[in-house]
Order: structure tokens, then C-alpha cells, then sequence
């Protein structure tokens, strides 16, 4: 408590933490049901170039990412509908690409090394409270898009040729769903950095699946956890002076670890007592 009483910093970051949690624990829970952890790391990767050219050119570099984000979700959905057969090449280009030119942009724009560590490690620590705002902003977006769609969205993700037959139009939902996908990535970067944002995108749902059989309710233990893990890798990494970001993921990838381990034990304990 004293930490949050003394340093208006520390309060920023664990807001920001748990602001992030909730649309990235809702989206995050379609990622992993999915499977599109490379789609969503294709779009992560690509918001690099977006936000050095907004640094570059003068421009936000939040703006930028949001630009970049929905511009590859886009563009990777339209390579996932038309080249099938050449996705992961194509997907792996764009990536490249979008990395590439950021550091590129960046390079260019005076102060880039602290500016660079800091977009692909994150520094959940130097939040500002305009960038608060606009995380809420996007969690609201992001959960209201569900909300009202959330039936489509379900549809277009465990079943497309169903979802065609129900008359839903398929493509359209699908993108909008990478859309909000790629906005969920813009609420990790300032977290954990653009290196780490796919994994604290897909754990804490991924964990979530192991113990729940409905997506609202994975949904929703995905966020707390997300929540849980955000608050515990800031505090460790204020107590031993590490850097926020990579301590946060660890946390998660132990919590992974051991919630897999568990899984796998009790699936073979109720496996022998059904055989007895």
C-alpha cells in the first residue's frame, strides 16, 4: 500500500494493468479458441512501423500504432481469405516488413534507442494519464463490439461454413474481429512491449480454457487473470529492480506451466479411476 500512496507512477501502472487485462482477456479468449496466435503476432509486430513513423513524422505515437495495428489486421485478413495456401509466408512478410520499418523510422527520429527499448520491452511504469484514457477508451470499444456481436463473433470462430448457412456474412465479421484483435494489441504495448504482447494476449486465456468449458466464462477469468498477473509482475519487478514487461510474462508462463501440469494430472487421475 505504501507504494501506491507514495508514487503516483506506481498507481498509473497498475490501473493501466488492469484496464489492459479486460479487453485483452476478452479478446485474447478468441485468439487462443481460434488458433491464431501467429495471425495476432503478425499484427503485433507490424504496429512497429506505425509508431516510428508517427514518431518520425511528429505524430502520437498511440495514433500510430492504432493506424498500423488495424492496417495489417486488415491486410492479414485479406491474405488469410485470398492466399490460404501462402499465409504463413505472406504473414511472416508482412511482420518482417512492419518491424523493419519502424526501426527504420525510428532510427531517423532523435532519442530513438530509449524510444525503441521501450516499444518492443515496454515501460508499463512511465504510463502517462492521456494514455490511461485511451486504454479505457479502447477497452470500452473493444468489449462493446463484442457485446453486439457477440453471436457472429462465436459463429465466425468455432464454425465458418455454419456461420455462412445461419446467413451471416463471414468476411465482414472476420475482419472486424481482427480489428478488435489489433486493438488489443495497442493496449499491450506500452505493458510488456511488442516482443512479449502475443504471449500476456494468449496465456491468461489459455489458462482460462483449462478450467472452464464456456467462452463467457473464459472471457472473464482470462481478464482476472490478466489482472493478476499484471499487478503481481509489477510489484516483483519494483521489489527486486527488474524491468516490468519481461517479469510480467514470466509470472504468466509459470502460472501456464503449472496449470498444464495440473491439467494433464487430474485428466490422468480421472483416466485410471474411470479404467478401475
Amino acid at each position: 500500500m505504501d507504494l501506491l500512496t507514495q508514487y503516483g507512477f506506481m498507481q498509473s501502472a497498475l490501473i493501466a494493468g488492469l484496464l489492459a487485462s479486460i479487453g485483452c482477456g476478452v479478446m485474447g479468449s478468441y485468439v487462443v479458441v481460434k488458433r491464431i496466435g501467429y495471425m495476432a503476432g503478425g499484427i503485433a509486430h507490424s504496429v512497429l512501423g506505425g509508431m516510428g513513423a508517427a514518431l518520425f513524422f511528429g505524430f502520437s505515437p498511440s495514433g500510430g500504432a492504432v493506424a498500423a495495428a488495424l492496417l495489417a489486421a486488415l491486410l492479414i485478413g485479406w491474405i488469410k481469405l485470398r492466399w490460404q495456401a501462402q499465409e504463413d509466408t505472406l504473414i511472416g512478410a508482412v511482420w518482417a516488413i512492419g518491424m523493419s520499418l519502424g526501426v527504420i523510422f525510428i532510427s531517423r527520429t532523435p532519442g530513438y534507442s530509449t524510444d525503441l527499448v521501450s516499444y518492443l520491452f515496454g515501460n508499463i511504469l512511465l504510463v502517462s494519464r492521456d494514455q490511461l484514457w485511451q486504454t479505457l477508451l479502447l477497452d470500452l470499444l473493444v468489449i462493446g463490439m463484442v457485446a453486439a456481436f457477440y453471436r457472429q463473433f462465436l459463429a465466425v470462430s468455432f464454425d465458418e461454413e455454419f456461420a455462412r448457412l445461419r446467413g451471416i456474412p463471414v468476411t465482414l465479421f472476420y475482419l472486424l474481429f481482427l480489428c478488435l484483435v489489433a486493438l488489443s494489441v495497442v493496449l499491450l504495448v506500452r505493458l510488456v512491449g511488442l516482443i512479449l504482447v502475443i504471449a500476456l494476449l494468449t496465456l491468461p486465456a489459455a489458462i482460462a480454457g483449462h478450467h472452464v468449458q464456456t467462452l463467457g466464462r473464459m472471457m472473464l477469468l482470462a481478464s482476472l487473470l490478466g489482472m493478476a498477473f499484471t499487478t503481481l509482475g509489477i510489484l516483483l519487478s519494483w521489489r527486486w529492480d527488474l524491468p516490468a514487461g519481461p517479469v510480467i510474462i514470466l509470472v504468466a508462463g509459470i502460472a501456464y506451466l503449472v496449470s498444464a501440469i495440473a491439467g494433464e494430472w487430474r485428466r490422468r487421475l480421472q483416466a485410471e479411476a474411470a479404467a478401475r
